[in-house]
């Protein structure tokens, strides 16, 4: 038997629901990237990150932040028509103690449509081994196609990039380097210093 208005009842709930899990994709797509400010020596600078494209490295570098890890550490390694990579030294070049180094994501995120090795992109710095990043992190100044991931080359992860200050990181790209505590060459002769990084939102 035939139940007045239950076809009509259950069309309903249906739209009701198609329309519930619209607006909550809609809330969740339009929710912005976090934002993390770099009070510098040279000036300040904001990144975003994406953790819809390298959850575990977005997290791990939130937590840097959180921790306040960065607050007093310099940037180190300086090449001008390269990258800029800070982090993981205070201004006495002693290595900062880092948590256990986070997965690698870098196919994962290009193929996410996570932005490349491009002018103003944000990346973690790493060893040989592509598991290896901790804290340390550079900007590339300049577009390093050669950095990204590729079927031969597991390349290294951009997790953000800069939405403003780029002219403060091209003050850091553009000061005189030389040699410095452990390290023999492109360190800054007047050290840039990361006064503090905030999460902004």
């Amino acid at each position: 038997m035939k139940i007045p208005g239950t076809a009509i009842t259950r069309r309903s709930t249906t739209l009701l629901l198609a329309a519930l899990t619209w607006s909550a994709g809609v809330a969740l797509a339009a929710e912005p990237a976090p934002k993390v400010k770099f009070a510098t020596s040279e000036g300040d600078f904001v990144v975003e990150v994406y953790p819809d494209k390298a959850p575990k490295t977005v997290e791990n570098f939130l937590q840097y932040v959180k921790d306040r890890h960065y607050d007093g550490t310099i940037f180190h390694r300086v090449i001008s028509n390269f990258m800029v990579q800070g982090g993981g030294y205070d201004a006495a070049y002693a290595e900062k103690k880092t948590r256990a180094p986070v997965v690698h994501e870098g196919r994962e995120a290009l193929a996410k449509g996570g932005p490349k090795n491009v002018v103003g992109t944000l990346a973690m710095a790493r060893t040989n081994d592509p598991n290896s990043a901790s804290s340390q992190f550079f900007i590339n100044v300049k577009d390093n196609d050669f950095l990204n991931p590729s079927a031969l080359a597991p390349g290294y992860t951009v997790f953000g990039k800069v939405t403003s200050g780029m002219d403060v990181v091209g003050k850091i790209k553009s000061v005189a380097t030389g040699s410095g505590g452990p390290f023999p060459s492109d360190v800054p002769k007047t050290p840039v210093m990361i006064k503090s990084a905030t999460l902004v939102n």
